[in-house]
C-alpha cells in the first residue's frame, strides 16, 4: 500500500496538470512559478506555522520549507502582495447583480429583475449604492455591460440578460477567479483531511465515465440551470443574514460562508486519467 507522501505526490500531479497548462499557455516558465512557490511557502510558514507564545523565526521557517536561511530572510523583506483589484471588482459587481435577482425593490410584478432607469436615482444608481457601497453607478455598469451581463436600451434603461457575473472574453479577470475559487477548493479539501468528521464542510460530486457525447449539451443546460437556481436560493438565505445587508443583524465574531459550484467533462484521449472509482457519488 502507498504511504502517505505518494498518495500526496500523486494527488499534487493530477492537481498541478491543468494548472501548468494555464501557466504554459500564457507565458509563465518555471522558473517564474517556482520563485512564487518559494514566497508562498515562506508566507505560509510564517503565518500558519507558529509555535504558541514564541516569535516565528527566520531559522525555523528554513527548516520548516527546506530552503536556505538566506533565502528566507531575503523573502521575508518582500513587501507582501496587496489586495487584487480585479478581485474587489469582480466581487462589487458580482453583488450588485445577486442584488437585482432577489431585491423586490429591483424587481418587477412577476418577480423577475426589472429594467432599472439609468439616470433616474431611485432605480439603478439605488441598486448600485445599495450593494457596491461607494462604486460610481456609471463604472458599475460599464463593467456589467462589458462582461455581457446587462444591455443598454434605448430609453435608458438596462436590462439584465444573464444571471451571474461570468466575463466571457477577460482573461485577466478569469484568472482572477481562478485564483479564488480555486483557493476556496482546496481549503476546504484541506480542512476535511484534518477536521472531525463531524465539523467536515459540505464536498460532494456526481459523475460517470461512459456518457455517450449526444449528451454533453443537454448536461451542461441542464446542471447548469439547476445549479443557478440553488445558488440563488442560497443567495438568498445568506443575504438575510449578512451584517453588511442587514446591520441590525445580531451575532458575534464575522465569516465569510458560502458554496461553489462547477461542471466538469473530460475526454479520455484527450485529458489525462481521471479516477473511475466515483460512479453516481453524490
Amino acid at each position: 500500500m502507498p504511504g502517505k507522501p505518494d498518495i500526496i505526490a500523486r494527488a499534487l500531479a493530477r492537481l498541478l496538470t491543468p494548472l501548468v497548462r494555464i501557466l504554459l499557455r500564457h507565458g509563465i516558465s518555471y522558473g517564474s512559478f517556482a520563485d512564487l512557490l518559494k514566497q508562498v511557502y515562506v508566507t505560509v510558514a510564517e503565518r500558519d506555522f507558529t509555535v504558541p507564545g514564541r516569535k516565528q523565526t527566520t531559522s525555523r521557517i528554513a527548516v520548516l520549507t527546506g530552503l536556505h536561511r538566506k533565502e528566507v530572510a531575503r523573502l521575508r523583506r518582500l513587501e507582501a502582495d496587496a489586495p487584487d483589484a480585479l478581485d474587489e471588482r469582480y466581487n462589487r459587481a458580482a453583488r450588485v447583480l445577486t442584488g437585482w435577482l432577489r431585491d423586490p425593490g429591483f424587481q418587477d410584478e412577476d418577480g423577475e429583475p426589472a429594467p432599472l432607469a439609468i439616470e433616474d436615482p431611485a432605480a439603478f444608481p439605488a441598486l448600485v449604492q445599495r450593494y457596491s457601497g461607494d462604486m460610481p453607478a456609471r463604472a458599475v455598469l460599464d463593467e456589467l455591460e462589458r462582461v455581457g451581463s446587462v444591455s443598454r436600451t434605448a430609453d435608458g434603461t438596462v436590462r439584465l440578460i444573464r444571471h451571474g457575473y461570468v466575463p466571457a472574453q477577460d482573461t485577466a479577470q478569469k484568472l482572477t477567479i481562478l485564483g479564488a475559487d480555486t483557493r476556496d477548493l482546496i481549503a476546504t479539501i484541506e480542512h476535511n483531511l484534518e477536521c472531525d468528521p463531524q465539523e467536515a464542510r459540505f464536498q460532494r460530486k456526481v459523475s460517470y465515465d461512459n456518457v455517450p457525447e449526444e449528451y454533453v449539451e443537454e448536461f451542461r443546460d441542464y446542471a447548469g440551470r439547476r445549479s443557478q437556481d440553488l445558488l440563488e436560493e442560497l443567495d438568498r438565505w445568506l443575504a438575510a443574514r449578512d451584517r453588511d445587508r442587514n446591520p441590525d443583524m445580531n451575532g458575534t465574531g464575522r465569516v465569510r460562508l458560502g458554496v461553489g459550484i462547477h461542471q466538469f467533462e473530460e475526454r479520455p484521449d484527450t485529458d489525462e486519467a481521471d479516477g473511475r472509482d466515483d460512479r453516481g457519488e453524490s
